[in-house]
């Protein structure tokens, strides 16, 4: 009896001692530590991403139409939901209207312009004229006074009659009187051109403004067309809509939520312990389990690493500036790349889960990253 004790005490040590060595096994191999790593980090906190596009109208008014049901396939400027457009064509209407009486007064001005230049030519050879007339009589005024000097002497000696002196000294009163007509017909002359230079010249200013009010018609036109055709609203890129909250005859402003469009290219991102991304590079291999798909495998690569960990990116920021500090592993973002040819790609949609797997080891298709010289 005394040795069959000894036997089974010994039997009992020794399952004891294997249970513990596989206990110690398994954790070691949960937490991926030597001997068990093998360069593959893994992380349930990954999901899939895609470019989700909200639709909203840029102009106001109440839904005429909506052309599009829950989960449709839609293409890159497909119109999907209807403005009543009625205002928008009354506006466009009323702003080419506008341009039109616009363009009508520019040419008002363009033929007012050539009516002041015509006014400004006649007064030009106005002056002229006058120029010659004073010319004249200035000619006629010497020669006047030529034959008065003349005449004086010849009266005083009584070679020249007194009748004849008088009539010559009248001569000389009227060409002086000529010249004083002609004198002001000159000065006439001038302050015409002065005004007709001047009406020429307010014309021409007022071109310009017209013309800056044809400009701004014609802005107002495009403006209007602009408004017209968001009544039509459409499809920022290829995808499927989502749930289409729109009704039809409900009234939407500018930045109101319609529906949005899911593109077909998607990615995974995947949020990895901080001290999981020591040898993480992009290019490195990457393996994903879709929840959605039964555990279904696809493969992708490691396209690039977050700048920053997530908390950094979150409203709120931590503050550890206290004394009952406790450290808490931070998560990196790692964006995955699906790789082409994977008949399951096409049934990923944004926001399942997956568990990602990525291949750290040396070769796996980007070198890991070396100590100053991160990825």
């Amino acid at each position: 009896m005394t040795f069959l004790a000894k036997t089974l005490r010994a039997r009992g040590t020794w399952i004891v001692l294997a249970a513990t060595l596989a206990c110690l096994a398994l954790v070691l191999y949960a937490w991926r530590l030597p001997p068990f790593h093998t360069g593959t980090e893994s992380t349930e906190n990954a999901y899939v991403r895609g470019m989700v596009t909200i639709v909203a109208p840029k102009v106001d008014g109440y839904v005429a139409e909506v052309l599009v049901q829950d989960y449709m396939a839609v293409k890159a400027g497909q119109v999907i939901v209807r403005l009543d457009d009625r205002i928008y064509r009354q506006k466009l209407d009323q702003a080419r209207s506008s341009l039109s009486a616009q363009q009508a007064n520019l040419a008002n001005t363009v033929q007012a312009r050539r009516a002041r230049e015509a006014t400004l030519g006649s007064t030009q050879a106005q002056i002229a004229g006058a120029d010659a007339q004073l010319a004249n009589a200035q000619a006629q005024l010497q020669r006047a006074q030529a034959d008065m000097r003349r005449a004086t002497p010849l009266a005083q000696d009584g070679s020249l009659s007194q009748r004849e002196r008088d009539q010559t000294e009248a001569a000389l009163h009227q060409a002086e009187a000529a010249l004083k007509q002609a004198e002001a017909a000159a000065k006439q002359a001038q302050a015409g051109k002065a005004v007709a230079t001047q009406d020429l010249q307010t014309v021409v200013v007022n071109r310009e403004a017209v013309e800056a009010g044809v400009e701004s018609a014609r802005a107002a036109v495009k403006l209007a067309e602009i408004d017209l055709e968001n009544t039509q609203i459409r499809a920022p890129r290829d995808g499927h809509v989502g749930e289409v909250g729109v009704k039809l005859g409900q009234y939407v402003t500018p930045g109101t939520q319609l529906m949005a469009v899911v593109p077909d290219q998607v990615w995974v991102v995947a949020n990895f312990k901080e001290a999981q991304t020591a040898r993480m590079a992009p290019g490195q291999a990457a393996r994903f389990h879709v929840d959605a798909l039964a555990d279904a495998a696809l493969t992708g690569h490691v396209e690039r690493l977050s700048p920053a960990t997530g908390s950094e990116f979150s409203v709120i920021k931590q503050d550890n500036a206290t004394g009952n500090f406790t450290k808490i592993p931070q998560r990196l973002s790692v964006r995955i790349a699906v790789d082409a040819g994977q008949a399951l790609a096409q049934r990923l949609r944004p926001g399942m889960s997956v568990v990602v797997e990525v291949d750290t080891r040396p070769g796996s298709g980007a070198q890991a990253p070396t100590a100053g010289n991160p990825s």
